[in-house]
């Protein structure tokens, strides 16, 4: 029997998502689905496409997959079944502006990746179909208002400091840009409830080779991750998202910073740090890096010599957390491929190690050498390997020197010229 054979329950359009990807597939749409079996939710997302051109995957299942969260403890196997569709704006754009006018539809999700929340100027959609993420939400609003229906509850799953905040800001921004007046400013900043958000959970996509999952149906698009999953949202609960009554872990709370400091820093710092050295040496998951005693060791290092000592964190519970993302680097069930990791490479190393050897450095004076280390790996893998960014990013990164990179504020947010000793050598370094 084939996973499209399934008897199905067609629910409410309630939720807007932005991206499609293995994360969100894993994370939102898994825990939606979790809702929906539960009683407390009947809805269903749309994905809203990033990617022009070509079918999407899950249209072939009539957008259902299994997903499997698996750990020592636990073995969840879940049929999602929560997606009504997708669409991508740039082949239809009056079909994603007709999505704002659903009165059925309250929330609004998105990942993508740090890269995604960005100000780039571009003329009114009448002049053309806007690319970028904030551009293309702005729009949206725009029609939810101009029908006069409720805003929606925002929850951006990006990466950055204050997602919620900066996403809000650059709809501000282009509203300003396009003349959309201040009503439409009032309607975003005091009807749309954007929120700051951080979430916490590794998903690997699809099974490694001899992971076999036990099903009574086909399923060519199965997901899996790791059990731990974690949602921390800012400020009260909304009742569109009673996600935490069935028990998942979703947290509203007054502060996400401590907890995004220690996650950003730690988890995905300790995959940022390790990924472009562990590609240069050929190796494919993050399982086998914890299995070769350079990367486990570099990886080590830099979480407990530099990372941590740069955080104003508690160093016991940092710690801690750090030996439980060793652990869960370890499942045996996650086949966590390095270069799905080294996705937007540049961007993530802003974000989520840079921040440790700014810290490091003005705490204890010296430089942190393992994390200049793995700086020097990502610019190698650029230069001499097969980074997963784009073509313009690539190119520059070939064209120019080490020294001109580091000095490049633009691309870090800071001069980091000073270093171009230290991490000059370390690009030749023998791996």
């Amino acid at each position: 029997m084939n996973i499209t054979d399934l008897a199905s329950t067609a629910r409410p359009v309630r939720i807007i998502q932005f991206g499609g990807g293995v994360f969100l597939r894993g994370f939102f749409d898994w825990m939606l689905a979790k809702a929906n079996a539960a009683g407390v939710m009947d809805a269903s997302a749309v994905i809203v496409r990033a990617r022009t051109g070509g079918e999407d995957p899950l249209s072939a299942q009539r957008f259902r997959y299994t997903h499997a969260a698996r750990d020592g403890s636990h073995n969840d196997i879940t049929l999602v079944d929560c997606i009504a569709g997708s669409l991508n704006p740039a082949d239809d754009w009056e079909a994603y502006l007709s999505l704002a006018d659903n009165p059925d539809a309250s929330v609004i999700v998105s990942n993508t990746t740090e890269s995604g929340i960005v100000y780039t100027p571009c003329p009114t959609p009448a002049h053309g179909v806007p690319e970028s993420f904030p551009a293309r939400l702005t729009a949206l609003l725009h029609r939810r208002f101009l029908h006069k229906l409720p805003g929606f509850l925002i929850l951006p799953c990006e990466l950055i400091d204050t997602n919620g905040d900066t996403l809000r800001e650059l709809v501000l921004r282009h509203a300003a840009d396009w003349s959309l007046g201040e009503d439409f400013a009032r309607f975003v900043t005091n009807e749309c409830s954007f929120r700051n958000t951080l979430v916490d959970r590794i998903v690997s996509g699809k099974p490694g080779e001899g992971d076999s999952i036990d099903l009574p149906y086909e399923d060519t698009l199965v997901n899996t991750s790791e059990y731990f999953h974690l949602w921390v949202i800012d400020g009260e609960e909304d009742e569109r998202l009673p996600f935490a009554k069935i028990g998942l872990n979703v947290r509203w709370v007054p502060d996400i910073n401590p907890y995004r400091t220690l996650k950003v820093r730690i988890l995905n710092g300790a995959h940022t740090s390790m990924i472009p050295y562990a590609l240069l040496r050929g190796v494919e998951t993050v399982g086998e890096c914890m299995s070769d005693s350079i990367l486990r060791g570099h990886l080590e290092a830099c979480l407990f010599e530099e990372i941590i000592p740069s955080l104003d964190s508690d160093p016991a519970e940092a710690e801690a957390y750090a030996k439980d993302v060793l652990e869960r680097f370890s499942n045996p069930y996650i086949h966590h491929l390095c270069r799905s990791i080294a996705l937007n490479s540049l961007d993530k190393f802003r974000v989520r190690v840079l921040p440790s050897i700014l810290a490091y450095q003005a705490k204890t004076g010296r430089r942190p050498s393992h994390l200049l280390f793995s700086l020097a790996m990502l610019i190698r893998l650029y230069k001499d390997g097969t980074p997963n960014d784009t073509d313009e990013k690539i190119a520059y990164m070939r064209s120019t020197s080490v020294r001109d990179i580091l000095a490049n504020a633009a691309l870090w947010g800071s001069d980091l010229s000073e270093y171009a000793e230290e991490v000059e050598h370390d690009t030749h370094t023998s791996l």
